[in-house]
């Protein structure tokens, strides 16, 4: 398995640049960078702020762009870039090895560049305390490296988060893994046209309501497919509910699974050392579903339980097969 180092931190020349990064979501990098192609969906990716780890996850999308970006370069050769130092002086330096000039000015072009944004909540694992720049460094492929993506050596570095100080379970990211490269996760975003309507009829007929815990705000919640879009890539009759944005990452990975005859959830072990989850466990849907919905919610338990663990069985509910719904209803054809 892959994994990487990169830096995301507060009021950082990144950000001035115009990178957009939110750890637990999302990083942005362009083809200005060394290794930004050799990145892939499945890698790890853990993210420092230049003083410790603040999270690691795995790489479920990379979703790819074009943008302009203005960068320094050398009036003395006036032909490569420079490299703006943050506290040495001079402010430039060339990166040209036959010059290195020196300089407190620079030229400035602007160009076209190829946009990364990596997608990676679904199983993000919070780890500030655990590992410190220093250790981080050295867990590198090449410690004295100054890239912004960084390869790590992922055997050491998972070694570390396990059995260091403080350590830190790795399951998720190993389930993660494991479902993005069983073909739950794609380099290119397939759009998804009528999305937005998809999601305007669903809360038409559910109200503000996450299927998996109940009423929610509005801008929370996602709608979800209960079956593979980008494999089909259309809006089946009866094929989806709101999610929590959180739980729809969750659900789509597979570490989330609705028992198609108990109409409950089921949980993976890995989720259940996060109370907030753990409490989901064996809860019902929280809105009535039709056949149409349990046809894909089979497909999708079939997939993620039952290829995985064939003795995860499916068992009827103690109270009904039909149990009422806490929340909303589902009388309209999706």
């Amino acid at each position: 398995m892959a994994a990487w180092l990169m830096l995301a931190k507060d009021a950082s020349k990144r950000i001035g640049e115009g990178y957009d990064d939110n750890p637990e979501t999302h990083y942005s990098w362009d083809d200005t960078v060394p290794n930004h192609s050799t990145v892939k969906v499945g890698d790890v990716i853990a993210l420092w702020d230049a003083a410790e780890l603040l999270g690691l996850s795995v790489i479920e999308d990379i979703m790819l762009g074009k943008a302009t970006k203005r960068t320094p370069y050398c009036l003395k050769c006036d032909k490569a870039d420079m490299a703006e130092r943050k506290k040495k002086l001079p402010r430039f330096v060339c990166w040209n090895s036959d010059c290195k000039h020196e300089s407190d000015t620079a030229g400035w072009k602007t160009k076209s560049v190829v946009t990364y944004r990596s997608r990676h909540e679904a199983g993000w694992i919070p780890a500030r305390g655990t590992l410190t720049a220093p250790e981080l460094r050295a867990l590198c492929l090449k410690p004295r490296s100054q890239n912004s993506l960084r390869e790590l050596h992922w055997s050491q570095f998972q070694q570390a988060l396990e059995h260091g100080a403080v350590p830190l379970p790795l399951n998720i990211i190993d389930t993660a893994h494991q479902a993005i490269q069983g073909g739950h996760g794609t380099a290119t975003i397939r759009v998804r046209k009528g999305q937005p309507a998809f999601r305007k009829q669903l809360l038409a007929i559910f109200g503000e309501v996450c299927a998996f815990t109940g009423p929610a705000p509005v801008q929370a919640l996602e709608a979800a497919h209960l079956y593979s879009y980008a494999a089909n890539g259309k809006h089946h009759k009866g094929g989806g509910l709101l999610l929590r944005r959180d739980l729809h990452r969750l659900f789509d990975l597979g570490l989330i699974a609705v028992n198609p005859k108990a109409k409950a959830l089921h949980l993976l072990d890995e989720l259940k050392s996060f109370p907030d989850y753990a409490k989901l466990h064996n809860a019902t849907l929280a809105v009535n579903v039709t056949e149409e919905h349990v046809k894909w919610l089979t497909k999708h338990w079939t997939m993620h339980r039952e290829a995985a663990a064939p003795n995860v069985i499916p068992q009827q509910s103690d109270a009904t097969n039909h149990a009422p719904a806490k929340h909303g209803s589902c009388q309209v054809s999706v």
